[in-house]
């Protein structure tokens, strides 16, 4: 009986392990499927397919999962359309940029410190006679050869050659982009040709009508010298007063029609030198007693104090004289209040200075940086005559003895030219 029993023990742990074996396979092989399912899942995720997702599984653990899983599917979904949408809106950009880019009449290049080329516009392409993509990796020495050798970074509307084009006209800039610690520059190549053509044009239309008008102009100053020195009659105060201001008008009109000449012959020949060694003191002087009878027409005071140490450069009198009166008539003209006009003159390291000080209406900051240049004058908004060359001409004459005219102003207080030359 013992026995028997024992026996029917045994035989129902074997049953018992069999069914609890059984349970516990048909668990895996839930758990196995499901993991098969997320395996697949995350797989076509990784080669690109967001459309897919885990089907719902009575179970509350693996519910939780595969709601989870599923979530972050979507989200990489949108993001993804964003991305999309993006990328389309960049390449819409780029090729917007591009067309306007290439539209341009200059040409551009995008080079290397080495000068060799990494990318180039089609009018770039034209000018120098190759096919489409076969000038990237050239250098852009081999298609153009820069004026006076400068380097890429130093590039500014510098002359350039173009071995490719008959008609060379050109001028090059450059500009360092800061992308990287790689040194890359945007050089822009643009034709000048016609506006050369129309300078040279006005250029030589206005020398040669102004040398016309020199004649005439220089034959009525003569008359009106013998009218007011009484040669063809006696004449009254009234008249006297008509002549004088007549004769002061076509003086004024000589020094246009002068500046407008010397103008043209700095471009021809530049601007020919007979130095001497000239002192200061009585180099200012004399050009103050002869300019005061115009200051004091306007109601001003040129004051000059001869330096103690009686300073001497080395300059062509003539030249200078023209470039001292010139800013004392422009301090004369735009002083507009009763303060005297100051001249100075002072000693910096490697240079002499001339200053000429007016206390008017100054000149806008924004102006400051035009001033110098050809045919820019200031002169109009004051209903007063100007070429708005005096001031370039001054300007030659003074980098042609190897210094410079500076300005520093504020407005309604204050205006400083500085003539710098070598000592």
């Amino acid at each position: 009986m013992l026995w028997y029993v024992i026996n029917v023990l045994i035989i129902l742990v074997f049953v018992a392990l069999f069914l609890i074996t059984r349970q516990m396979n048909k668990r895996w092989s839930k758990i196995n499927d499901y993991l098969g399912m997320v395996t697949n899942t995350v797989n076509s995720v990784r080669y690109g397919n967001l459309s897919t997702k885990i089907d719902k599984i009575e179970h509350s653990t693996y519910q939780n999962v595969t709601d989870s899983i599923n979530r972050m599917v979507e989200t990489l979904n949108d993001r993804e359309k964003m991305i999309v949408e993006y990328q389309a809106e960049l390449i819409r950009q780029n090729k917007l940029l591009e067309s306007v880019i290439n539209s341009l009449s200059d040409g551009i290049l995008i080079v290397n410190e080495q000068g060799n080329i990494l990318r180039a516009t089609p009018k770039i392409i034209k000018w120098f006679g190759v096919k489409g993509n076969d000038i990237l990796g050239k250098n852009v020495y081999d298609y153009a050869e820069i004026a006076d050798g400068n380097t890429i970074e130093k590039l500014s509307d510098t002359d350039v050659y173009i071995k490719n084009t008959p008609t060379n006209n050109f001028i090059i800039n450059s500009v360092r982009l800061s992308l990287d610690d790689k040194k890359r520059y945007v050089l822009l190549i643009k034709d000048v040709t016609t506006q050369r053509e129309i300078e040279t044009l006005k250029e030589d239309f206005v020398a040669t009508l102004t040398h016309d008008l020199k004649v005439p102009i220089v034959a009525e100053a003569n008359i009106l010298n013998f009218l007011i020195d009484g040669k063809f009659g006696e004449i009254n105060e009234k008249q006297r007063f008509a002549l004088l201001n007549m004769k002061s008008s076509n003086e004024e009109l000589i020094d246009l029609v002068q500046i407008v000449l010397e103008t043209y012959k700095v471009k021809e020949t530049g601007i020919p030198l007979l130095k001497e060694n000239i002192k200061l003191n009585e180099f200012l002087t004399d050009i103050v007693d002869e300019v005061q009878p115009i200051a004091t027409n306007s109601g001003l005071v040129i004051n000059f104090t001869p330096s103690e140490k009686n300073l001497t450069v080395s300059a062509d009198v003539m030249q200078l004289k023209r470039v001292v009166k010139n800013l004392i008539s422009n301090a004369i003209s735009h002083s507009n209040t009763k303060k005297d006009i100051d001249i100075k003159t002072s000693e910096i390291p490697d240079f002499i200075t001339i200053s000429v000080i007016d206390y008017g209406q100054g000149i806008p900051q924004d102006e400051q940086k035009l001033i110098f240049n050809k045919y820019y004058s200031a002169a109009k908004k004051f209903r007063k005559i100007g070429t708005g060359l005096g001031l370039y001409l001054s300007q030659q004459i003074a980098k042609s003895h190897g210094g410079e005219i500076t300005v520093e102003s504020e407005e309604n207080v204050r205006t400083e030219f500085c003539i710098k030359l070598p000592n």
